[in-house]
């Protein structure tokens, strides 16, 4: 039987029930309120996990309004790299970040976190992006409304297609030209190829937090280097520039952050043969307690903790999540 303790009981002169002090109800978390026995229409409680006041109308209990509740979700976001050229490499996908003080891409500042209402009805897009294959740039990766551009390919001779991070130049014998350029506060340029009579060159990738680098007398330039996010629970490098190819020479090397589901730019091939960019991925965080997600058809996904958040990483597809 419930119990009413009060101060103090005066006559009010309407017909309303009038309190000076605010109306505490009992609270409950939902298992506790669903096991209640014999609830009876009208009985009133407030639900601790969503923030409502929920009443039984003789059937069932409702809310009066959906979770009053919000929760903080980070996100690393990064788009598939760039292919290599026939001599210059691909650049990085985009990089964007809102993780703890994570560098974003082009060493700018920490993004902010998306606040949402854990409804479980709203759909929140999740594209994963793919690594460009031959004489194409790498796909947008997207959460939400975070979207980060695909690396640039690299050709022979020319100069380096623009992208998350640009792709580097590739020189003839007699011609010289430069590296792509990257999108702000997600990646950097391509590396300028210089010409050398006899020699093709290409120059290096952009990546996540350097510029690719010039190819220098007869060795082409290397990869700029991506960046580190420490958002699954351990220190991960991604969205490292390829390193370009020299003729007769002697080629650069990757940037550090290569490698599946890394964002990473292509390197040319041995042959001349363009190597496709690495693919990107998509990872979100957040407090365990406050929300569980709902993973919808077409998306690939593996989920972890570390502390009291959950972690879910996105490595291929296209879809909707909803969080609850």
């Amino acid at each position: 039987m419930s119990t009413l303790e009060t101060n103090n009981i005066s006559k009010y002169s309407g017909n309303n029930v009038s309190i000076d002090d605010s109306l505490k109800l009992k609270s409950y978390t939902t298992s506790q309120r669903d096991a209640l026995p014999s609830p009876e229409a009208g009985d009133t409680i407030y639900n601790s996990d969503t923030g409502t006041i929920d009443f039984y109308n003789g059937s069932s209990w409702n809310a009066t309004s959906s979770t009053t509740f919000t929760v903080d979700i980070s996100y690393l976001v990064i788009a598939g790299g760039g292919a290599g050229g026939s001599y210059s490499a691909g650049g990085a996908g985009g990089y964007r970040s809102s993780y703890g003080t994570d560098v974003s891409g082009a060493n700018s500042s920490t993004e902010s976190t998306i606040t949402i209402t854990p409804d479980g009805s709203t759909n929140y897009a999740v594209a994963v992006g793919g690594g460009g294959s031959s004489g194409s740039n790498g796909s947008t990766s997207t959460f939400y409304n975070i979207s980060s551009v695909g690396g640039g390919h690299g050709e022979t001779p020319g100069t380096g297609n623009s992208g998350g991070s640009g792709a580097g130049g590739g020189s003839s014998w007699t011609s010289s030209y430069n590296g792509g350029a990257g999108t702000a506060s997600q990646g950097m340029a391509g590396g300028r190829a210089n010409a050398v009579y006899h020699h093709d060159l290409g120059g290096g990738g952009g990546g996540a937090s350097a510029n690719g680098t010039a190819s220098s007398g007869t060795t082409a330039g290397s990869g700029g280097d991506g960046l580190a996010s420490g958002i699954t629970g351990s220190s991960v490098y991604r969205a490292g520039g390829g390193g370009g190819r020299a003729q007769n020479g002697t080629n650069g090397s990757a940037g550090q952050g290569q490698g599946t589901n890394t964002g990473g730019g292509g390197s040319p091939g041995s042959s001349g043969a363009s190597d496709p960019g690495d693919s990107g991925v998509v990872i979100v965080r957040y407090p365990t307690a406050n929300a569980t997600i709902t993973v919808g058809a077409g998306l690939t996904s593996s989920t972890t903790t570390s502390g009291s958040d959950t972690i879910v990483t996105f490595t291929a597809g296209t879809g909707n999540v909803q969080f609850s």
